[in-house]
């Protein structure tokens, strides 16, 4: 278990408690958290880089961490009516859709890489701001309503273009394995 491991799994671990601190409106120590996380995500990436401690456990826990994150703070920014729940439903189906079509394809004997498309990132990028915009806005009583507003729409079209990314490379995907290529 290397250092960069120990460090991500400490961000899985930080899920739960951010969660419970949206929920119970302990917006403050939810925004310090999630800026925790964020930092922790950067330094596990950084150490696994730099000294040569990536691990293939790595390269599926950091992921998961950071998608476990994003749609529980989703969910809880949603449920605290923080978040446009169409907007949680569309993000959190899109990862739903992601996981699904990688574990079938799995199952049928044909895995898939795990390669994040360059929207997939974007989308990420933008998914992580707009969280920090409104737990800061909560926390803090900022004011970014046009800049969060910006977010809902920029995240939206983002995930539905990554969607359309990710379901054209698993039809092509599972296609070419079904003619035998």
């Amino acid at each position: 278990m290397s250092i960069p491991n120990l460090i991500t799994l400490a961000r899985i671990i930080l899920v739960p408690i951010v969660v419970w601190s949206i929920i119970s409106g302990e917006m403050q120590a939810a925004f310090a958290l999630f800026l925790v996380a964020g930092i922790s995500d950067a330094v596990d990436g950084y150490l696994a880089k730099r000294f040569h401690m990536a691990s293939e456990l790595g390269a599926y826990l950091d992921p998961l961490a950071d998608k476990a994150l994003i749609v529980s703070i989703y969910v809880s920014l949603g449920l605290a009516k923080a978040l446009p729940i169409s907007l949680v439903i569309l993000v959190v189906s899109r990862d739903i859709m992601i996981i699904t079509g990688f574990m079938l394809s799995w199952v049928v004997g044909k895995p898939m890489p795990v390669k994040p498309h360059p929207v997939s990132k974007a989308n990420t990028v933008v998914q992580i701001l707009l969280a920090t915009l409104v737990l800061a806005e909560k926390a803090f009583g900022v004011n970014v309503v046009p800049l969060q507003t910006a977010g809902i729409v920029l995240v939206a079209l983002l995930t539905l273009l990554s969607i359309a990314f990710y379901l054209t490379q698993w039809f092509h995907h599972m296609n070419s394995f079904a003619a035998g290529h």
